[in-house]
């Protein structure tokens, strides 16, 4: 195991508490504010949370994600939906730590999943504040850990479809606004 693969519970479980400070910040009002991710509303970001959350889910469960989406919540109790699977996804991984993950055709350690995990809830967790009107940067050692980690699950070919490209970051932005930058993040 390489030092950038380690901890990915205890990551996702930073990932999580940060995103967890996020959600507090939604109110009905901001739904349709829009998000750093292209072409999505803050409802739309929210469902797609819920769907990743529950394919992580899926994973320390069964060993398997399935490629089709979870049931969305409705839109009413979709971020008190998000808190919950959020504490129940976290629980299930620190009581059942899956060593691979089946994904399509694929196999994964669940380190690698875990720490995907973490990185997409955080950067999401960022997008969310954003779209709240917020500045809220990842703290800095969880931006460190995600930014390494960026470079091995963020590959040229992933842009411009899933991810926009790197941009410049900000003269002091941090290591929230290399790690957001990279991803192709503005504020």
């Amino acid at each position: 195991m390489t030092p950038l693969l380690s901890g990915g519970v205890g990551l996702l479980e930073r990932a999580i508490g940060y995103t967890l400070g996020s959600l507090q910040l939604v109110t009905p009002a901001a739904m349709s504010q829009p998000t750093p991710c292209r072409d999505w509303d803050l409802e739309a970001l929210l469902h797609h949370m819920n769907d990743s959350l529950a394919a992580l889910h899926e994973a320390v469960d069964s060993g398997y994600v399935g490629l089709e989406p979870a049931a969305g919540a409705p839109a009413a109790d979709l971020v008190a939906a998000l808190k919950d699977r959020a504490c129940r996804l976290l629980g299930a991984w620190t009581n059942g730590e899956r060593d691979r993950v089946a994904i399509a055709d694929r196999e994964l350690t669940g380190l690698m999943v875990t720490s995907a995990g973490a990185l997409e809830i955080a950067v999401h967790g960022w997008d969310v504040a954003r779209a709240c009107g917020v500045d809220r940067p990842i703290p800095d050692r969880l931006a460190v850990r995600l930014m390494r980690l960026s470079l091995l699950f963020v590959p040229p070919q992933d842009r411009p479809g899933r991810f926009a490209p790197p941009l410049p970051p900000e003269k002091d932005s941090g290591a929230s606004g290399e790690l957001l930058a990279f991803l192709g993040r503005m504020k």
